[in-house]
């Protein structure tokens, strides 16, 4: 993007993170089988979240493990993303930006991504959540001399989704079809 000789680099948008999330709903072998596949797909260990509050009508208890995230950066996040965009068919929707310039979308089957299909684990649905920014975000989260990020800075819902059509070529639906 900042090849040309009028582009400012510091405008370039970047994947920050993605986090990938499978929530099972309950403890036990289906939770330690969906922490193996995600496992599998990133190369990183994962980590399990825990109820906020008993839901008797969901079976949980408080601080009961009811699912497992794992945060991916760097070159292994852009690439899970380009698989995970292609199960969607680089299809989003309008609503699936948020007003800050992240953006997540949901698949159903994990075997949909590249992994073989083994019996013993079963299918597992995941969510993919992408944290866009800029170079020099770091201002605002650093110790010393902490700054507040300028708002022509900040990345906004017309920003992510633009780059999200440029870098993918895909499409942004209005409304569910």
């Amino acid at each position: 993007m900042a090849t040309e000789g009028n582009k400012n680099p510091m405008r370039d948008i970047k994947v920050d993170k993605m986090i990938l999330n499978c929530c099972v709903g309950e403890s036990g072998d289906r939770l330690t089988r969906a922490a193996r596949v995600l496992e599998q797909l990133t190369g990183q260990q994962p980590c399990y979240s825990k109820a906020r509050y008993t839901l008797r009508t969901f079976g949980i208890r408080r601080n009961e493990k009811i699912a497992v995230h794992v945060t991916v950066r760097g070159e292994k996040a852009l690439e899970i993303l380009e698989r995970g965009l292609k199960v969607k068919e680089y299809e989003l929707l309008d609503r699936n930006f948020s007003e800050t310039g992240n953006f997540g979308f949901g698949i159903n089957e994990h075997i949909d991504l590249g992994i073989k299909y083994d019996p013993t684990t079963g299918i597992y649905g995941m969510d993919f959540f992408v944290c866009l920014t800029r170079p020099g975000a770091r201002v605002a989260r650093r110790k010393v001399r902490q700054s507040t990020v300028g708002y022509n800075h900040k990345i906004t819902k017309e920003d992510a989704i633009k780059w999200f059509q440029d870098r993918f070529e895909g499409i942004v639906l209005m409304k569910a079809a």
